[in-house]
């Protein structure tokens, strides 16, 4: 068992660059096989998240914050928020990934729960939201029992040239997220 004292919830770095791209394909190709074609996932994916992740880490807008979640100094988990990225939903949790090892134990919380206070901090007014793909039945579940809302369907255009389904969850602010998913 993981204590409290034990985790870290840090903002992310160049340093963090390989660790989050890994995980960010590793995640894709754990979860996504229905939608994207085994050739990508095989071949494509690691490289187009590193360029993605170079990208965001050496060139950060100001309107991204990207967390990272640590135990006993392992790498475990991120996070990637977009401030005000959408007229009607606001504020975009882009990228939410934990180890699978370490899933089930409150990571996942942990990252939005700082997402939501940064958010809150730089833009109060925006409800936050984020895309969860229909084949991601947990991760539909997780964001629910944190009080999201599914207000919309769309579909991704993904990088293999296809579309998946996907719903919009929102929450109504950054401060009623971090109140559902404060630590006891």
């Amino acid at each position: 068992m993981v204590s409290k004292a034990d985790v870290n919830i840090r903002l992310a770095t160049r340093v963090d660059l390989d660790n989050i791209a890994s995980l960010h394909a590793k995640s894709w190709q754990e979860n996504y096989a229905q939608v994207l074609s085994a050739d990508y996932l095989e071949n494509k994916v690691l490289t187009e998240r590193i360029a993605l992740w170079t990208t965001r880490l050496n060139y950060p807008s100001a309107k991204q914050g990207v967390f990272v979640a640590e135990v006993n100094h392992e790498f475990v988990g991120f996070i990637c928020v977009l401030l005000a990225n959408h007229k009607t939903y606001g504020t975009i949790i882009d990228n939410l990934h934990v180890k699978a090892n370490y899933k089930g134990f409150g990571f996942g919380t942990l990252l939005l729960h700082s997402a939501a206070k940064w958010a809150n901090q730089h833009d109060a007014k925006q409800p936050l939201y984020l895309e969860v793909l229909a084949c991601n039945t947990s991760a539909m579940g997780f964001y629910s029992s944190l009080g999201a809302t599914n207000v919309a369907n769309a579909y991704w255009h993904t990088p293999c040239n296809n579309q998946a389904k996907e719903f919009i969850y929102c929450w109504p602010s950054a401060e009623w997220l971090m109140n559902k998913s404060s630590v006891k």
